[in-house]
């Protein structure tokens, strides 16, 4: 019994001196990470292949060698990323594997010394023990086939801890009931993320941030991300990713989605699943175009697509009907789609830093639009129905090409900002009936070449920022402009009515002219005998 004691108590040692064992979340989270890495990479390669067919279209006079290296070059560096991107799960199932081998090992060792156990019938001798042996290698060769290569790598020199495996990478990981605000603390990897994303879902967590929280390797997201059921809030922003999982449209109750600042090229056709989502941010990705089913986004409040590669905007923009905010500011826009004016919703529209050349006369539509930028684009001209934007506020079509504003703009009398400088040698004159914008406070001219202000100028009583610098005025003189918006106001005020007086006494100065020469004219004709029949 002594010596059974012994074996038993180094037995005990042995298991002591193991390295952590991962937790459960850990092994499903490497389970989906291996599960997504086939795809992915399938995903790239394909990606690689369609990029270099239009490559070598366009490459006129390039050795077709050398688009061959290059294309063999991309294709090998995706696998290796893809490599580097398993590993860690890798590493996770094949630990798993051993521990379950070692659990075994425990049952048979619990049999040999139960005292319900015959004592021999277990732990009989050295046939067993080779039994066992042979169990192990077999389940060794029935390894995870998708973990094997990179489970090669890991073991290969490896002196590791108890198994030939290095336990520091697992013993890393967050442990069975480590909190998600503790893995947040530090940048996480792949496997890492895979694991709260699991722990996640179990606790049926509501809001999950992971802005700028993933290591720079990370370039996609396990399909477990579509476990987030409950996640109502969700922040994946100021990363490195480059495409999200379709599993992305599970989550049903979203409602905010920040993914700014990543490498976005595009989004997966599910992503329109997404029937809750309120506030959604894109800015500086690398977008070009849009899935057809974004339209279902009829939810949708709030939208970021600027700092992407937009040349158009799709049609089924125009579905987001409860639309409020669009901002697609810095891109490569040409046109907007007609579509625009069914987001009878929109209250701000922001589209400077673009290449239009004009607005849709739908844009007249957009009865609740209160604030339009079309800063830096080359626009000529402004749609004759701008008129029927009566609650816009806030209008700016500085550093355009602007040749005339239309006069019915003086009809969107809510004005209390108007920008319409730096459009250089284009612009000449303000429109007649300016005086109508009687709320404006702030109008800035300058770098025109307008010349004159019109005589309603007069009527502005709420302007209190006028600037016209570097513009050529003549009415009013620079000495007045430089006393203030109001001054101008005054000033235009007193030219009209000096104006009025002058030309009135002109008249009258005329019609006494007139009937003194009537009179003088009788005056004649009776000196000279001429009586009237």
């Amino acid at each position: 019994m002594a010596a059974t004691a012994g074996v038993v108590e180094e037995l005990t040692r042995v298991f002591r001196e193991l390295p952590p064992r991962p937790a459960v979340e850990e092994v499903e989270a490497a389970a989906a990470v291996l599960a997504s890495a086939d795809a992915e990479e399938e995903a790239r390669l394909a990606e690689v292949g369609r990029e270099e067919a239009a490559r070598q279209r366009k490459a006129d006079g390039v050795p077709g060698e050398l688009l061959a290296v290059l294309r063999e070059a991309r294709r090998a560096a995706v696998r290796l990323r893809a490599l580097q991107q398993r590993k860690e799960a890798a590493h996770v199932v094949e630990l798993e594997r051993r521990f379950k081998v070692l659990d075994g090992l425990i049952q048979r060792a619990s049999r040999v010394v139960s005292p319900s156990g015959d004592g021999g019938g277990g732990g009989g001798g050295g046939d067993g023990y080779v039994e066992e042996e042979v169990v192990e290698d077999t389940d060794a060769k029935r390894a995870d086939v998708a973990a094997a290569p990179a489970v090669l790598e890991i073991e290969r020199g490896n002196t590791g801890v108890g198994f030939g495996l290095d336990s520091e990478a697992v013993s890393s990981l967050p442990r069975h009931g480590s909190t998600g605000t503790d893995m947040v603390d530090q940048k996480l990897s792949l496997i890492q993320v895979a694991s709260l994303i699991e722990s996640s879902a179990k606790r049926g967590t509501t809001e999950l941030n992971l802005r700028g929280k993933l290591v720079d390797q990370i370039e996609w997201l396990p399909v477990s991300l579509g476990k987030l059921q409950d996640v109502t809030e969700l922040d994946i922003s100021e990363n490195r990713i480059m495409a999200l999982p379709s599993t992305i449209g599970s989550l049903r109750y979203l409602t905010k989605l920040d993914l700014h600042s990543n490498r976005l090229k595009n989004l997966p056709d599910t992503f329109g699943e997404l029937s809750s989502l309120i506030d959604l941010d894109l800015h500086a990705n690398q977008l070009k175009s849009l899935p057809a089913s974004f339209g279902n986004l009829t939810s949708l409040a709030n939208l970021d697509l600027s700092s992407n590669e937009f040349k158009i905007l799709p049609d089924c923009i125009g579905k987001l009907i409860n639309l409020r905010r669009l901002i697609a500011e810095t891109n490569e826009l040409e046109e907007l789609p007609y579509t625009i004016g069914s987001c009878v919703s929109l209250v701000e529209l922001r589209l400077d830093f673009n290449q239009l050349k004009a607005l849709p006369e739908a844009i007249g539509k957009l009865e609740k639009l209160e604030i339009l930028t079309l800063h830096y684009n080359r626009i000529k001209g402004l749609p004759t129905t701008i008129g029927s934007l009566t609650r816009l506020r806030e209008l700016d079509v500085s550093f355009n090409e602007v040749e005339g504003i239309p006069e019915n703009i003086c009809f969107a009398t809510s004005l209390v900002k108007l920008n319409v400088s730096r459009n250089f040698a284009d612009l000449r004159a303000l429109p007649r009936s300016i005086g109508n914008l009687e709320i404006l406070e702030e109008l800035d001219i300058s770098s025109n070449q307008i010349r004159t202000l019109p005589d309603s100028f007069q009527f502005l009583a709420k302007l209190s920022v006028f600037h016209a610098d570097e513009t050529p005025l003549e009415v009013p003189p620079r000495e007045v402009i430089k006393l203030g918006a109001q001054a101008v106001v005054q000033y235009v005020a007193e030219m009209v009515a000096s104006r009025g007086a002058s030309q009135k006494k002109t008249e009258e100065t005329s019609f006494w002219a007139w009937f003194r020469s009537l009179f003088g004219c009788c005056k004649n004709d009776e000196e000279m005998g001429i009586v009237p029949a």
